[in-house]
């Protein structure tokens, strides 16, 4: 009602102004309606309890926690991953086993890990790489059926019940570390050395006796001799795990893992009981952290290698050719055996070679030597 100026006496609004008031009121409760679902929404925090299979010390547990803040982050509270490091609910190498029962919701690690379950799991991880980068290999995995495949060997081949992302690119890993440097390809024969998936069979071909152990074990053996020499994967991760302390040869450039990322896994039921735009969140979160990894590691590693020769005495080493080309005729023998026992592990192998031959081709035709330009700033 307004007031007659002459009279002021009430008179009925007309017919425009009371559908504006109702149309005014009608937005005021539906903005307090809508506001009040969202508040709640909020408030109703889904918390997944995920462990990485790294000691808390470790860069790549640090990886994992980045991942971890971009889906708290992304999730603007609705969804929130409470990460502990390994041994916290499961050791290193039982995590997987872990989320598929559900007392882990999921975890960070490697397929490495998991390819005694079956040996073409090493293939998203420890491959022979076929001449290809990480990068290239994630290429593969996103474009060149490589998820697809991943797919159906965690759900037809294994009957795993668990849904996995792969995610930061590792530059090609150390030889790793040894009492005296490696001079020939017969150095490693009996001896008592650490490492994981494929890259264990490779060095049962060199004649090694391989050791697969988690992380956070490498140097404690190291110390009281029960391995004679170990890789683990990075400049960073070995200097915070105490290489440098059990020895001082650093060895460099290697095939026996030219590439590699991380696996990051959730129980399916847990997954699937997510609404679509927090499993959204989930599979792209991992997608960024992708790429800030790959730029955190350029950082870390070059200046983890810098120290450790300028204060720690670490002696850094490059593998002979003669150790290289061993390695190269090994994988020969490991793949050609282990595709005649596994039909899948030879699909596996086959889409990659097809994927590497055409994206490596153009790399090589494509990309400039960037050995010269070093040469020509820095001498």
């Amino acid at each position: 009602m307004t007031k007659s100026r002459s009279t002021g006496t009430p008179k009925p609004a007309s017919p425009a102004r009371r559908k504006f008031l109702a149309a005014a009121a009608g937005v005021a409760g539906g903005t307090a309606a809508l506001a009040m679902p969202r508040l709640a929404r909020a408030q109703d925090t889904v918390t997944l309890k995920f462990q990485s299979t790294w000691p808390a010390k470790d860069i790549f547990h640090e990886y994992a926690q980045d991942y971890v803040n971009k889906v708290n982050e992304m999730s603007g509270g609705r969804l929130k991953l409470d990460l502990l490091p390994a041994g916290a609910v499961a050791k290193a190498l039982e995590m997987q086993d872990a989320v598929i029962a559900g007392t882990l919701d999921g975890g960070h690690g490697v397929c490495a890990y998991w390819y005694g379950k079956n040996k073409a799991y090493s293939l998203f991880g420890t491959s022979p790489a076929f001449s290809m980068n990480a990068n290239q290999i994630l290429g593969w995995f996103k474009y060149g059926g490589g998820r697809e495949l991943y797919d159906e060997l965690v759900h037809d081949v294994l009957g795993l019940g668990l849904v996995g992302f792969l995610t930061g690119p590792m530059p090609t890993q150390p030889l790793g570390w040894f009492k005296t440097p490696v001079e020939s390809a017969d150095a490693f024969k009996n001896l008592k050395y650490r490492t994981v998936g494929l890259s264990a069979d490779l060095f049962g071909e060199l004649g090694a006796a391989v050791t697969i152990m988690g992380g956070g074990e490498i140097v404690p053996a190291m110390d009281r001799g029960l391995l004679d020499a170990a890789e683990f994967n990075n400049p960073s991760s070995d200097r915070l795990l105490g290489f440098p302390d059990v020895s001082k040869n650093y060895m460099l450039q290697s095939y026996h893992q030219p590439a590699e990322f991380f696996e990051i896994i959730f129980n399916k039921g847990k997954f699937d009981a997510l609404s679509d735009d927090l499993k959204a969140i989930l599979k792209y979160a991992a997608e960024a952290h992708s790429a800030d990894m790959s730029w955190k590691a350029m950082d870390r590693y070059s200046k983890d290698l810098a120290g450790m020769k300028a204060e720690q005495g670490v002696q850094v080493h490059r593998t002979p050719d003669s150790v290289l080309q061993a390695q190269l005729a090994a994988w020969d023998r490991v793949v050609g055996r282990v595709s005649a026992e596994n039909p899948f592990f030879a699909k596996v192998v086959e889409s990659q070679k097809a994927w590497a031959k055409r994206v490596v081709t153009f790399h090589l035709e494509n990309e400039v030597s960037q050995d010269v330009a070093f040469k020509h700033f820095f001498g």
